[in-house]
């Protein structure tokens, strides 16, 4: 993959994939028109990287979210590409390929975006990049689990909270999700087959459980629902749920396309229908260089914040920290190389994260006055795990 080079690339290209292969940058008009003006209006050239995260991240969070949201997706490509390409070769999965990953995490630019902090001086690179990759991880691992789980499994495993996100997503609205939980919970409560060994491939009730269901079912929706609607029969009940299966499935299995495929005949593409918003007066260049000053600075205290917090642990937890970061090994190969149970590596690994988080958390509240709150620990969580790897990553490696 060729890396890009100035700002209009960075802000403005999209990787193309040809089946699982990178081919190349595919630059978009509207966004390169649009910070090609933006240089223009600068009192002076600017080709900083952090000038323009900054700037783009400034006006996202005002109302201009279109396109500074586009600059900054296309900023964050190679991150989301290598994230993927990462945690695909680390996930035994055979249903999706790297582009396959690569199409499902990048839409979720958004979610990095609300949850960056840049006032506590952390990189957004750093930020996204674990970001990414708890996303892909997770979805990975539930359609694994999904792939592997017969309708009747899935049902079986289901929240609630999990069926109607997945029949609001297919379209479903009010008393017709409010009767489809109240079938399912039916089937929850009279299908309890006995615990065998390899029960993901749980079979179909029989007729018998079913007429049960639908029993149950008519007599609680008179209590239960907001208009009790017509009875439901066993086959109709069957019905029902394999419904809610299939838009389980639908849900956590989406199909992918990416912002930059076209939308049909005129080869438009996806970004260029999204809606466009107002463009605020131009952000001061002073106050954008002075925080990218501010977060350098913030960011070399950190560190320096961390490096101390590891040299006060003791031996076997710096080489603990070392193994797993620095030798990617997993925690069975880290007990065998230092000659102790499994166990005492997890649990001393837990340890040492918690106590390098209290550090940072301390230092933060102490020198940034920032509140500590369970959102801002999380978030601290997340980039300390980032500075990790970044931290004890091999100079040769990408």
């Amino acid at each position: 993959m060729r890396s890009r080079k100035g700002i209009t690339e960075l802000f403005a290209t999209f990787l193309q994939f040809d089946a699982d292969r990178v081919v190349g940058w595919a630059t978009d008009a509207r966004l390169r028109r649009n910070i090609t003006n933006r240089q223009n209006k600068l009192s002076q050239p600017e080709d900083s990287e952090d000038f323009w995260v900054s700037y783009w991240y400034k006006e996202w969070q005002s109302q201009t979210k279109n396109l500074a949201s586009g600059h900054l997706s296309a900023y964050l490509q190679e991150v989301c590409y290598w994230a993927a390409n990462k945690t695909a070769t680390n996930f035994s999965s055979g249903q999706f390929t790297l582009s396959d990953c690569f199409q499902a995490i990048v839409t979720k630019t958004d979610k990095v975006l609300q949850g960056f902090k840049p006032d506590m001086g952390f990189n957004i690179k750093n930020y996204a990049s674990a970001i990414f990759s708890s996303e892909l991880k997770e979805l990975l691992r539930q359609q694994k689990e999904v792939d592997i789980s017969t309708d009747w499994r899935l049902l079986r495993k289901l929240t609630q909270k999990r069926l109607v996100e997945s029949l609001e997503n297919a379209g479903l609205h009010g008393q017709k999700v409010e009767s489809y939980v109240l079938l399912w919970k039916c089937y929850q409560a009279l299908y309890a087959p006995r615990k065998e060994k390899g029960t993901r491939k749980l079979a179909r009730p029989d007729d018998t459980v079913w007429q049960s269901i639908a029993q149950l079912y008519n007599k609680e929706r008179q209590t239960q629902l907001s208009k009790s609607g017509p009875e439901c029969s066993g086959q109709a009940a069957e019905k029902c749920l394999l419904s809610c299966a299939k838009a389980v499935r639908a849900y956590l299995y989406p199909n992918m396309a990416s912002l930059n495929a076209t939308t049909g005949d005129n080869g438009g593409e996806f970004q260029d229908i999204l809606p466009q918003l107002r463009q605020d007066s131009l952000l001061s260049e002073i106050v954008v260089q002075e925080e990218i000053e501010e977060r350098k600075s913030q960011q070399s205290q950190i560190s320096d914040v961390l490096i101390a917090a590891i040299a006060e642990l003791d031996e076997q937890g710096q080489n603990i920290i070392k193994y797993y970061y620095q030798g990617n090994l997993k925690q069975s190969q880290i007990a065998k190389e230092l000659g102790v149970k499994q166990y005492t590596i997890s649990r001393r690994l837990s340890k040492c994260k918690e106590a390098l988080l209290i550090k940072l958390a301390t230092w933060t509240k102490e020198s940034m006055h920032i509140s500590l709150d369970s959102s801002v620990l999380d978030y601290m969580s997340t980039v300390l795990e980032e500075w990790l790897q970044n931290y004890y990553k091999p100079e040769d490696s990408n």
